[in-house]
């Protein structure tokens, strides 16, 4: 498992990634102005926040000998399908513990995670974040084949991985000095976690997708658990996106997809950065984050998974 000791990280994605201007989507939000981080073009396996986390992972998978990663999520997770893709880049095997049954056709990450060389296993019917049993299992049979297996969380987020977007962070500090908020998906934490290190926790805005049964404790935990950084302050978790649970978003997400694609022609994914977006837009909304607020949206990538969910 990774510990909590970040090594220097093996580059794997792009940096800096850019910041653009989206004056569309912002007049349709109620806002001056409003920046994209576009994590969505971090360079490894088709992008995404994955990429800063497991530079920080794969170092440590490194130190420790490992030949296999072993990690898990959903059926469409894009922390597999960029384990699959650091795995391959790195000359590991990867093995992908995935929520539910295996589908009749193998689309979106799916068929990313199969092209990268990955093994895919089933956990069967569990919560996402259940599969603690057939992930050790997994684990234990790479050793009995001889290998030595890593793993990863759920989601690759550990305090070690956070430091990748502790980066990111100082990123947006020379790229946007006069930034007021910070709003990004939270899955398994770790994106949120680095924010705050980097940031502070009044700046950035968390929207919970459904993931953790506790979203607020991870992250806390994530942040206390990283070198030198003090313990956070009131975290701001919008839990109103969640719907009726992390596979089923809500109709605000929807709206909050095509509002970017018609708007900046920037695509979203329904789990996360659609519910993000319906996050910021609800913060906007009741006003707490205000019009004259310079406001950044983290992209944190996931177009793969956009199709490997039915159209509507």
């Amino acid at each position: 498992m990774a510990t909590d000791v970040p090594l220097a990280p093996i580059r794997l994605g792009t940096w800096p990634t850019p910041v653009e201007p989206a004056p569309r989507l912002a007049a349709a939000l109620g806002l001056d102005i409003l920046w994209l981080k576009r994590d969505d073009l971090g360079g490894l396996g088709g992008g995404g926040n994955k990429v800063r986390k497991l530079e920080y992972t794969v170092a440590q998978a490194r130190a420790a000998g490992a030949t296999t990663l072993v990690t898990t999520g959903a059926a469409q997770s894009n922390h597999a399908r960029l384990t699959a893709a650091a795995a391959a880049r790195l000359g590991l095997r990867a093995v992908l513990v995935l929520v539910g049954d295996a589908p009749p056709a193998e689309r979106g990450n799916l068929l990313l995670d199969r092209l990268a060389g990955a093994e895919v296993v089933w956990a069967g019917d569990v919560p996402i974040d259940g599969t603690a049993e057939v992930l050790e299992r997994e684990a234990q049979r790479v050793r009995d084949a001889g290998e030595v297996p890593f793993l990863l969380p759920l989601g690759g987020s550990t305090p070690a991985a956070a430091q990748g977007y502790a980066d990111c962070a100082s990123e947006l500090r020379a790229q946007v000095p006069d930034l007021d908020r910070v709003v990004v998906a939270v899955g398994s934490g770790g994106t949120m976690a680095g924010l705050v290190a980097g940031l502070g926790s009044d700046r950035v805005l968390g929207v919970d997708v459904g993931a953790l049964s506790d979203p607020v404790a991870t992250v806390t935990s994530l942040v206390a658990g990283m070198p030198g950084v003090p313990p956070p302050d009131e975290l701001w978790v919008d839990a109103g996106q969640v719907g009726e649970g992390y596979d089923t978003p809500p109709a605000t997400a929807r709206e909050a997809l095509l509002l970017a694609a018609r708007t900046e022609g920037v695509f979203l994914d329904p789990i996360y950065t659609a519910r993000a977006l319906a996050g910021l837009a609800a913060a906007v909304v009741s006003g707490r984050v205000a019009r004259t607020d310079v406001t950044v949206f983290l992209h944190s990538g996931g177009l793969p998974g956009l199709f490997g969910h039915e159209p509507e």
